[in-house]
């Protein structure tokens, strides 16, 4: 195992795992979730012992995590203390992003303080509603929710930072799909306030993905390589630089988690991993001619991951449907000198227990 690999495995906090969720997701501090059982096994595959979807859940519903757009205009799992802060940096951009879209949707900027009004007078004093029963507010204030109007919406309100999605939505027979949708100034407790925002969010990103640099930074944020440059600075006296080629990476200052004795040496993972999708360059733990079975496709999917040794190694199917989340995830792998078979069913079975607990 090359070094790189093993220091991203415990920064990731795959073979560190974290003692609770609420610390794997504040280590991580942002996690991609755009499918909601993946976001939820990302942290578990994170945390000591055996957690299932019901623990992730509870932390939901406890106020510690929330689900929001973050960056890039893309969904993740972030504490709900760095919520405000995170927004504060990527809000702005990701809204520019959203211009050209909202046009073409016919949605501008007086419809949007109509839809916040509306939400807020519907969500106000604790209040909390599905996605659906807040497209009905929207739309018995004439707003038209039809077509992606109401998603987009639920968007904007979201980077502005007006909602997040907070407590789990229960499903009988089967693991939650969605989250109920809340005031962000009511259900964000204990808000962090960073003296410098945007080296914090080097510095969390580093610690928890690093080895890494200003060229992934920028990706993963999906901030210009000029503020990533920026950040890199400010944030130098609490980085450690561990290579310079072909630009420097970087590893955060102080103690170096260390290894769990006994941690899995092999590990499935979901989609829109933050193992594999975080990188600028995704060929350190994944040889090119592989890239395209995990992805992105040309719809944006990226598969689950089978990662053996911290190589990807393969993909792997589920399904989270009532009835049939109990069925044994499939694998497919690619490449099968790293890992045995009795590996890969012990792997698949650990995610098995996630979700049907």
């Amino acid at each position: 195992m090359n070094t790189t690999i093993e220091r991203r495995l415990r920064s990731h906090r795959l073979s560190a795992p974290a003692p609770s969720i609420a610390e794997a997701a504040m280590h991580m501090l942002a996690t991609q979730g755009q499918e909601f059982w993946g976001g939820r096994w990302a942290l578990a595959a994170r945390t000591r012992g055996t957690p299932t979807v019901s623990d992730v859940d509870a932390a939901f519903d406890r106020g510690e995590i929330v689900r929001s757009w973050t960056m890039r205009g893309t969904i993740h799992v972030i504490p709900a203390r760095d919520l405000a802060w995170v927004l504060s940096i990527t809000g702005e951009r990701q809204l520019r992003s959203a211009a050209a879209t909202h046009r073409a949707e016919g949605i501008d900027e007086a419809e949007i303080a109509r839809a916040e009004r509306a939400v807020r007078a519907a969500l106000g004093g604790g209040n909390r509603l599905a996605r659906k029963e807040l497209f009905d507010v929207l739309e018995g204030a004439g707003i038209s929710t039809a077509g992606q109007r109401g998603y987009h919406l639920l968007v904007s309100l979201s980077i502005r930072g007006v909602v997040c999605q907070g407590p789990v939505v229960a499903r009988e027979g089967g693991p939650s799909r969605e989250q109920y949708i809340v005031l962000s100034e009511e259900w964000l407790r204990d808000a962090a306030s960073p003296a410098d925002p945007l080296a914090e969010m080097f510095v969390r990103f580093i610690a928890s993905h690093g080895p890494a640099g200003a060229r992934d930074f920028a990706w993963w944020s999906g901030l210009p390589l000029g503020m990533a440059r920026t950040a890199e600075a400010a944030a130098s006296d609490r980085l450690v630089q561990v290579a310079d080629d072909p630009e420097p990476a970087y590893v955060a200052a102080g103690p170096a988690l260390r290894r769990t004795p006994g941690a899995p040496e092999v590990i499935a993972l979901p989609p829109f991993e933050e193992y594999f999708i975080s990188y600028k360059d995704r060929t350190v733990a994944l040889a090119p001619e592989f890239l395209r079975h995990v992805g992105p496709s040309l719809n944006g999917i990226v598969k689950p991951i089978l990662v053996a040794r911290g190589e990807i190694v393969g993909t792997w199917k589920r399904s989270v449907a009532v009835g049939r989340h109990v069925d044994d995830p499939v694998p497919d792998l690619f490449d099968s000198e790293l890992a045995t078979d009795a590996e890969i069913g012990a792997a698949l079975e650990r995610y098995r227990r996630f979700i049907t607990g």
